[in-house]
């Protein structure tokens, strides 16, 4: 049996994440002070103390991107730690937008400091991309990858405006992104088609889409102090949708060749991620494909879990297990086994 950890990403945040966790669980606890502590030591906003963010958000902002994205990497190493002090470790991992984030920490590439400070940049320059824009993310049920993105070429040839398709998330469900007008516009050429429904999505950015690139650019000059280490397991990534070569190379082999490959190739990896489509379905079929029977969704929220089951039923597979690890509840379940 093999086993893949799959974190969630930004949209499944909530006040109040984590506090059975950091309760019941000393190393959730140790994970989740040092990694507030450190943030604090280096941003001077009170929004950092991550306990005060995640249990309380009195300040309503959890929901920010700045903010959303080191309380949950920062949940994601918690959850990963009281896994591998129970003996539980992936043999795969991988992670929906900012979780690919987690899933390297997983993958022992950088320690959850480390993980959370990325993020938090990776967050603040996310934030800056979207100031002054007036945009628009919708998800787009019961419609083919092809058609939809004759719509969005339409629409950019038309009005010169920019859309795009920025999450393949599973079987009829992709995610457009862009332009707020754009945006309509294709949902609406896209709701002509037969049993198509469009659902706009509460988000405060063109997340990976072109207005995404002075992030990446930022991310490219900040990975250049950032030392990586070999992986422990296999990741795949949401750029490629699947391993890459020289990442997963490293995993069993410790020459001067494979690591220079691997750190190089990660950063771009990641720079990448951030202003282009997310290729969940493809992870998750390629996971499938590998011998993949155990699932474990860390995070709050079933999102995931339920992509995996859409794809495994397309997939016709049956013989698969999935669990989402979001309360102490879920890591008694989960350890138990």
């Amino acid at each position: 049996m093999k086993t893949a950890f799959l974190y969630a990403g930004q949209g499944s945040q909530h006040a109040g994440m984590g506090a059975d966790l950091y309760r019941d669980y000393p190393e959730f606890r140790r994970v989740f002070d040092g990694v507030s502590e450190g943030l604090q030591k280096n941003y001077s906003d009170r929004n950092y103390d991550l306990c005060r963010l995640c249990f309380e958000d009195p300040d309503g902002v959890i929901n920010e991107t700045r903010y959303t994205q080191p309380a949950m990497v920062a949940f994601a190493c918690g959850v990963t730690e009281i896994l591998k002090v129970h003996g539980i470790r992936p043999d795969y991992a991988a992670g929906l937008s900012l979780g690919e984030y987690s899933a390297l920490q997983a993958a022992e590439v950088m320690d959850s400091e480390t993980a959370v400070e990325m993020v938090a940049f990776r967050g603040q320059k996310m934030a800056e991309a979207s100031e002054g824009v007036d945009c628009g993310m919708t998800a787009v049920l019961g419609m083919g990858e092809s058609d939809l993105e004759a719509c969005c070429e339409k629409v950019r040839t038309e009005s010169g405006k920019i859309v795009s398709i920025c999450n393949y998330n599973c079987p009829g469900q992709i995610v457009i992104g862009g332009e707020k007008e754009a945006v309509e516009m294709v949902a609406e050429l896209a709701s002509e088609f037969d049993k198509v429904r469009c659902i706009p999505l509460k988000v405060s950015g063109p997340f990976h889409t072109s207005y995404m690139s002075s992030a990446g650019d930022a991310l490219q000059g900040y990975f250049r102090n950032i030392r990586m280490n070999r992986p422990k397991c296999n990741v795949l990534f949401n750029y490629l949708g699947d391993e890459s070569e020289a990442v997963s190379s490293s995993v069993k082999s410790t020459t001067a060749t494979t690591a220079a490959a691997f750190r190089k190739a990660i950063p771009e990896l990641l720079v990448e991620q951030v202003q282009k489509p997310v290729r969940m379905e493809a992870i998750i079929r390629n996971l499938f494909a590998k011998g993949v029977t155990d699932f474990v969704e860390i995070g709050p929220g079933h999102t995931l879990s339920g992509f995996v089951k859409k794809v495994a039923k397309d997939m016709g597979i049956s013989d698969y297990t999935v669990n989402a690890v979001e309360t102490s509840e879920d890591v008694e379940k989960l350890t138990a086994r």
